[in-house]
This record gives C-alpha cells, structure tokens and sequence, in this order.
C-alpha cells in the first residue's frame, strides 16, 4: 500500500467491511478526516444514519462493523466513540514505510486516477478591445489552478479562453476606427488605442442617434461578411490577443484552446431552429426564449434571440456546450465565473438536461477583490486597475527586500527573483481565498515572509533546497533516498509525516469541490509543521546515520509535496530568497 489516497482506500475498506457485517449491496461509510487529533486521523460516520434506517442499534452495528474491518495494516485497532462513530488512527510504522518509500516517487505515490474524465474548464474569457484588469485576475488564477490540478489527478483536461470576440461592440469600435483612430497612439500603444475608440464611440452613441443607428449599420455589415469590417474585427481581435498574451505571460498561465464567441457563430441559427422543434423554445414578444418550471431557477425567460433576430451569450453559450460534447466528448464542463453570473449559468445547465445531455456541468462562481478600505478595488483617481500594473507593483515592492537580501546577486537575477516572488503573491493572495466570498487586499499581508502568503511557502521551499545543498559541502554528495521506512521519534517528525500523507487526500477534494484554498491551508499548515520540525530536529547533525537519512528523507518528501502542491496553483518557485 503506497501514501495516495488514504481517503478513498479506507472508504472502500469500511464498505466492504459494513456489506460483510450488515449485507448491504452499497453502503455509505461517509469516512472523513478527524476534525480534532483527540479522536484519531479518521472517521466512520455512516453507521448512525444505517442504524436509524435498519432501527437497530448503533453501537452494535459498529461493533459488527469493526469485527469485520481490516485495514491492511494502515490503522491501528479501530475504537468505538459514543452512540457509534468509528475512530481510525494511522499506524506509525505504515506511514513511516509508506512515506519513505513516496519521498523517491516524483508524484509522492499519488497515482493518476483509474476512471480519467474529459473535462473542459473555461476561465479567464477577456472582452476584445480592452485591457485585462483585476476584475481577470480572480478567473484567471482559479482556473489554471484547477486545470493544473485535475490534470495532475489523471484527467484529460482542456483549458479554453473562451474570449468575448464578438457582439454589438464592434459596431462601435468600427465606427470609431474609421473616423477618430490615432495612428501615432495607435502604434504606441495599440490595446490602449481600442480602448479609448470604444469609450468615444459609446460616448457618441449615447449622445447622438444617428451615430447609434451608423454604429448599428458597421455592426450590421460586419455580421453580412462585409470585407472591410471584418478586416477591421481580425485587426482588433489580433491587437487584443497579443495584450492578453503578454499578461498570461507574466503569469505563467497557458490555455489548450482560445476559442472565442465568434468561434462558434455558424452554429447559433441552428441551435434556435433546433430548440423551436423540440418545443424547448417559445416565441415571447417577437423573441425566442426557454421557459422553467423548476424551483429556484429565475422566472424570466432564457432569451436565446431578440425580437430583431439577433443571438445572445445563452445561444453561443448553448452552441459552445455542443461543441464541446463532439469535439472533446467532455464528462465534465467547468465555468470559472464570478458570482453575479449566477442565474444566467443555472439557466444553462436547465436547457443542457432539457436537451437530454448527460455531462456535468458546474460553476465555479467567485466574489470581487475589495480594496484595503472594503470597497471595490480601484486606482487612486477611482479607476479600474490594470491587471500588468498590478504585477509592476508587486515586482516593485519587492524588488528592494531582494536586493538587501542578495547584494551581490545581478540585477538581472534580482528582478527575476522579485517578478516571482510579487506574482506568486498576488496569485496565492488569490488562491488562498474561500471562493464565493469578497476579500480585502491588502499588500503588507499578501507580501510578508510569514503568515499564510506565497512568500512564506517559496522561502519554506528554498529551505528544503538548502539542506540538499549543505548535504554537497559537507558530504561531498547529493542526497538520494533509498525507500527505506523513516524513524519516526521526534513529536516534530511524527506530525510533519502523518501530515504529509494526506496530500493526496488533499488533491482530491480539490478536485471534488474545484476550491483551490483547501489546497493552500493544506500547503500553510505543512510549511508550519515542516519550520517546526527544522527548528527542533537537527538533520545533517544528527546523533547517528540512521537518524540523519530518515530526516532528510522527511525533507524530500516536503520539497516533493510542495513542488506539487505550488505547481497545482502556479506558484513561482525560487532558488533562493
């Protein structure tokens, strides 16, 4: 038995343990990790609610349960709590064999899963023709953890831009293009360039009717196949992708697809007529729109055409969920969304079961980054905040603590280690949030050495390489672990192991719930327990061989589970800090 999935391995252990004892075709265990140490690692709770079902009593069956438990030798005797809760402590001589025998796997024994899905996750999804902003970063940073996650877990995962490259806006911008572009501006600074036509042209718009109706008829053109606008829209599209990419550069983000709205557009007319057949849709003042009868889904109509015949995001949102069944044959489609966009997604998932697709789909749903005085997080003149300028200023509060740090080093490797150190606390200032609520940013907390921020576990990182490199200068050789089981005597080391092996626990309810701060408490909590035991325990002084082995053998299996751990969330690593 390897250091994977603890959780999963003792669930099966307990079913098959309650379908022995009890006859049960399928029982439900509902095995969960101990919430206090006091009661063991894990627990049996299922037996309460199967004792209330078969009306017997409780204890009883858990004694027939742990009669016919056997763990493999993973847990020490289970005990019995209360009217019937079954406690399981890990047997330190397994996790002093199984960990020891992880830290030489690069996966620290965490297998890929046996049922691999297809799963498509759409985050990030820019507007053309503006610059990314902090409002990106929340979608950004959550959605290439979870993509970087679920692929780590054995999935076959698709990460897609699904970019808002087509719409009413272009109307505008086209009008603005021909009439007001810079084309100084327009060279120097080309996405800020668009920017500015849009906002004139809207302003216009507003103003005069008649240039609402000329942007209208630009639109117009544009959707007819009208050369020169579409010329115009692929110039647009281009400028806009270019500045996104230099921005997911920065933060080391990749996509597998960039399919865009307009990407799906020859699929819209046929989505309608489709829906019109089926009696899935209904014509609603001059309109076509999906009605509901399930509770809690909005009374208002999923409009999927206007009254002028124009489509709508339900009806590329519908043609994009299509698409991805044929192409990717997806088991699983992920929308990394804020809040706000709450309603329209249940609408969604509501016309794909009518439809009579079998895939899951799920919104990951977000709450806004607030500023230090819990209003929404803007420049000092009240506007919004530029997502690169975000990362100059965290590259920029940094960069002096590096180079007091590291005087010696060139500047050219001071930056590269501030660049990282800023961008992995502005993604783990992020990533450590709970999802659905808005939180504060504030730069002293995200950026201090210490505390649960993205410095402190790089530097926790850096520490673990240290040893490695203080075993060459004084042994003259690398460390190499040889899979023997760890000594485990220390109160330090006992902690930090029996902790290490819930990693893949850990992965996956990442997975499970798609909430990337379960990972970042585990990575804390880790960082906490291994500086303890680095405080405590003397590694490359140790009394006697043995002793030194084991406890560099508990320093690579942290190294390992924290270079999984800060690659699932994109965190930059360091070489030194």
């Amino acid at each position: 038995m390897d250091a994977g999935r603890l959780n999963q391995t003792l669930s099966e252990m307990a079913a098959r343990a309650m379908r022995e004892a009890l006859g049960l075709e399928s029982p439900n265990p509902e095995l969960r990790p101990a919430t206090d140490a006091r009661f063991g690692d894990y627990q049996i709770n299922g037996v309460l609610p199967l004792a209330k079902e078969l009306k017997e009593n409780p204890r009883k069956l858990a004694e027939k349960v742990v009669a016919a438990l056997d763990t493999g030798g993973i847990c020490l005797a289970p005990e019995i709590a209360g009217p019937g809760f079954i406690n399981l402590r890990l047997d330190p001589a397994w996790v002093a064999t199984a960990l020891g025998a992880a830290a030489a796997d690069a996966r620290l024994g965490v297998a890929p899963v046996g049922d691999p899905q297809s799963i498509v996750i759409d985050f990030s999804s820019p507007n053309v023709a503006k610059r990314m902003h902090v409002g990106h970063l929340r979608s950004t940073v959550i959605g290439d953890a979870l993509v970087r996650t679920l692929k780590f877990l054995g999935h076959t995962v698709v990460g897609d831009n699904h970019l808002g490259d087509w719409g009413t806006q272009f109307g505008i911008l086209i009008w603005a293009w021909k009439r007001e572009r810079d084309e100084a501006a327009l060279a120097a600074d080309p996405i800020g360039e668009l920017e500015r036509l849009y906002k004139l042209g809207t302003e216009r718009g507003k103003a005069d009717p008649e240039v609402a109706e000329a942007c209208r008829q630009e639109l117009a053109k544009l959707q007819a196949g009208d050369a020169e606008n579409k010329a115009l829209w692929e110039r647009f599209v281009a400028i806009s992708k270019e500045a996104a990419a230099t921005v997911y550069e920065r933060l080391e983000v990749e996509f597998d697809a960039w399919h865009g709205e307009s990407f799906y557009h020859d699929r819209l007319h046929g989505v309608v007529e489709g829906l019109l057949e089926r009696a899935l849709a209904v014509e609603t003042q001059g309109a076509i729109g999906i009605f509901f009868d399930e509770p809690g889904l909005p009374e208002t109509p999923y409009l999927i055409r206007k009254s002028d015949g124009a489509f709508l995001y339900a009806t590329s949102d519908i043609a994009t969920v299509e698409y991805r069944l044929e192409a990717y044959g997806a088991d699983r489609i992920i929308y990394v969304v804020d809040v706000r966009q709450s309603d329209h997604f249940r609408q969604l998932f509501a016309t794909i079961r009518k439809m009579g697709y079998d895939v899951k789909m799920e919104h990951v749903g977000f709450g806004m980054m607030l500023g230090a005085d819990g209003r929404p997080f803007k420049t000092r003149d009240g506007g919004t905040v530029r997502l690169d300028s975000l990362l100059d200023e965290a590259e920029a509060r940094i960069l002096p603590l590096v180079t007091e740090r590291w005087p010696d080093a060139s500047e050219e490797e001071q930056r590269a280690i501030a660049r990282k150190v800023g961008s992995g606390a502005v993604k783990y200032a992020d990533l450590a949030q709970n999802l659905t609520t808005d939180y504060k940013f504030d730069w002293d907390k995200l950026l201090a050495a210490d505390g649960n921020t993205g410095p402190y576990l790089q530097y926790t990182l850096v520490r673990c390489a240290s040893v490695f490199r203080e075993h060459v200068a004084r042994f003259g050789a690398e460390f190499a672990v040889d899979g023997s089981p760890l000594r485990l005597e220390a109160d330090e080391e006992k902690e930090l192991a029996f902790f290490l092996v819930r990693l893949g626990d850990t992965l996956e309810r990442v997975g499970e719930q798609l909430r990337p701060h379960i990972l970042c408490e585990y990575l804390y909590a880790l960082a906490r327990k291994f500086n303890a035991f680095y405080a405590k325990c003397s590694i490359l002084g140790a009394d006697d061989e043995a002793t030194r082995r084991s406890r560099l053998t508990l320093v690579q299996a942290t190294y390992r589970t924290f270079e999984i751990g800060l690659s699932c969330l994109n965190i930059p690593r360091v070489s030194r800090m």
